[in-house]
């Protein structure tokens, strides 16, 4: 659509749009999409939106996807900003939200990354596609490669939860179990992508997943009527939802729908593997891979995330922070919220509530703040984490 260029997040240099891509020829860091906005801007107003398609294909003009007949869609995107009263009663909130993206397609957020992902792929050509995963963005590969009509090479950790095994097998995937973590099944991709003719659409090392996640934010802006929340705590892994809200937010202005006002970002990990809030702490831009990770809450089982400084950049420019809480502290906040609001959290999504409570007892979130809360997917992706 409005596409002018990839540029790398971390030495700027430009590359070619409508061509596969996966890291910086340069510097192999993560590519980000360029819009022409003012052009976007024409037909992509706050007014138009009020007759389009409820999914995220709405924000089409701020889209990378060039012909319609390569949108790969499930109707993700849109789902609901639960306003939590009886949970924010409990916390003295009259302001806390939690976006529920388990009611997603494939049952969490990352259908948003791989709409995109799989849309550009086969716009481009692309026949085999290929992902480490802890398991989410497997089942959403898996499930847009066969709307798409593709091949899909899952590898997961043996331990990934039982129900992302059997919904990459059951939607057509080539399912790959390794020993260890998604890093090591990263290196599993990499050593055989070049020979089995695959396309690597590992989180940030291909520039169009997060342009599906960017939409959380332009749905908070909507939702919110143009007055972005205070503060949004956010459950990060990988942290393209969080990279891509920070990168909405930039367009949203640039196009004259917001001011340049940000929420505080806050990034929440498991003390277990928490590599992006060690290196907040220790005031550096990039972050060592963690040392035995290990969580009940698989998607935050990210001992190295490639778009390490931008997760952190949001944060500081933000005046965020990030945040570890405890296995413990997760699957009991699970129940809670269940409990509370009737939405069965995933572990990650869960992980918001006892981070929310540290920053109150410090006073970094006040009782009179709007905070929003990020459910990334549905618990019943995680039964095994609730068996004990």
């Amino acid at each position: 659509m409005n596409v002018t260029h990839l540029e790398c997040a971390n030495c700027g240099l430009r590359h070619e749009a409508r061509r596969l891509h996966n890291l910086c020829t340069e510097c192999g860091k993560p590519l980000l999409v360029r819009y022409d906005l003012e052009r976007a801007a024409d037909s992509l107003t706050k007014e138009s939106l009020a007759g389009r398609r409820a999914d995220l294909w709405r924000y089409r003009e701020v889209l990378p996807v060039e012909r319609d007949e390569n949108v790969t869609s499930l109707g993700e995107g849109f789902p609901p900003l639960v306003h939590a009263s009886r949970l924010g009663e409990q916390l003295g909130m009259n302001e806390l939200y939690i976006k529920d993206e388990g009611q997603n397609p494939t049952q969490s957020f990352k259908a948003r990354g791989m709409t995109a992902a799989v849309s550009m792929a086969k716009e481009l050509g692309v026949k085999k596609l290929a992902v480490p995963s802890a398991g989410n963005a497997a089942g959403a590969l898996a499930a847009y490669a066969a709307r798409a009509g593709m091949e899909a090479y899952i590898f997961m950790p043996k331990d990934t939860p039982r129900a992302n095994v059997i919904e990459c097998e059951q939607t057509g995937a080539h399912v790959t179990l390794m020993d260890g973590l998604i890093t090591d099944c990263g290196a599993g991709v990499g050593r055989r992508k070049e020979a089995e003719g695959w396309f690597d659409v590992s989180t940030l090392k291909e520039p169009y997943r997060i342009e599906g996640k960017k939409t959380m934010g332009y749905e908070l802006g909507e939702q919110f009527d143009w007055e972005l929340p205070d503060v949004i705590i956010y459950p990060t892994g990988g942290g393209t939802g969080l990279i891509g809200m920070w990168k909405a937010f930039d367009e949203m202005e640039q196009m004259g729908w917001i001011g340049s006002k940000r929420p505080r970002m806050v990034t929440v990990q498991a003390a277990g593997c928490a590599p992006i809030v060690r290196a907040f702490e220790e005031g550096t831009r990039f972050a060592d891979e963690f040392p035995n990770a290990h969580t009940t809450a698989s998607g935050l089982r990210v001992p190295k995330a490639i778009g390490d400084f931008l997760i952190l950049d949001a944060l500081r420019a933000s005046g965020g922070t990030a945040i570890a809480v405890t296995d413990d502290e997760l699957i009991a906040a699970t129940k809670e919220i269940g409990a509370a609001e009737g939405i069965f959290c995933a572990p990650e999504g869960a992980a918001c509530l006892p981070a929310l409570r540290k920053l109150m007892s410090d006073g970094a979130v006040k009782s009179n703040d709007r905070v929003v809360l990020f459910n990334t997917g549905s618990g019943v992706k995680y039964l095994e984490s609730f068996s004990t």
